[in-house]
């Protein structure tokens, strides 16, 4: 049976924080405080779940949000209205599976008719290209660029009309 995607719980986090850890540095790092922000202050945070569990998740913010990454901040700064893609992350067993594509789709469902871009940022330096790859086929383009954490990495910043 397909995982089926639906909103995240309490209960669910632990399992959320370990697939996030799992894929640093593709995403960043975060705490079980951030987590508990996000599953509050979140627009969207949906996770897929298969018959052992939480196998993926994706965090979406709107602006107006008291969020302070430096990426969300762009985003907030160049575009009136957007829903941002602040994460998505899947764990080991549920990769090519296409569940990250399975919450893109639901997040932009949700935001038809709310907003006409989606946002989100690809590591650039160090490079994701797999990423990328995956954002270009979705439609993403790039509109900007900028160093982040000391410069030690480079974002795209991508949109996508919804």
């Amino acid at each position: 049976m397909p995982p089926t995607l639906r909103d995240v719980r309490s209960d669910d986090l632990d399992t959320v924080l370990f697939i996030n850890e799992s894929v640093v540095p593709a995403v960043n790092s975060l705490s079980a405080d951030d987590l508990a922000w996000f599953a509050v202050h979140a627009a969207y945070f949906r996770v897929a779940e298969d018959a052992e569990g939480v196998v993926a998740f994706l965090i979406g913010l709107r602006p107006g949000t008291a969020y302070g990454s430096l990426n969300y901040r762009w985003f907030c700064d160049h575009y009136d209205d957007f829903a941002y893609v602040d994460r998505v992350a899947v764990a080991e067993r549920g990769r090519r599976a296409g569940l990250a594509s399975r919450l893109y789709d639901d997040f932009a469902e949700r935001m038809i008719g709310k907003v006409d871009v989606m946002t989100c940022e690809v590591n650039i330096e160090p490079p994701n290209p797999g990423s990328m790859l995956f954002h270009e086929r979705r439609g993403f383009r790039q509109v900007g660029s900028q160093a982040t954490e000391g410069g030690t990495k480079v974002v795209a910043l991508l949109e996508c009309r919804l």
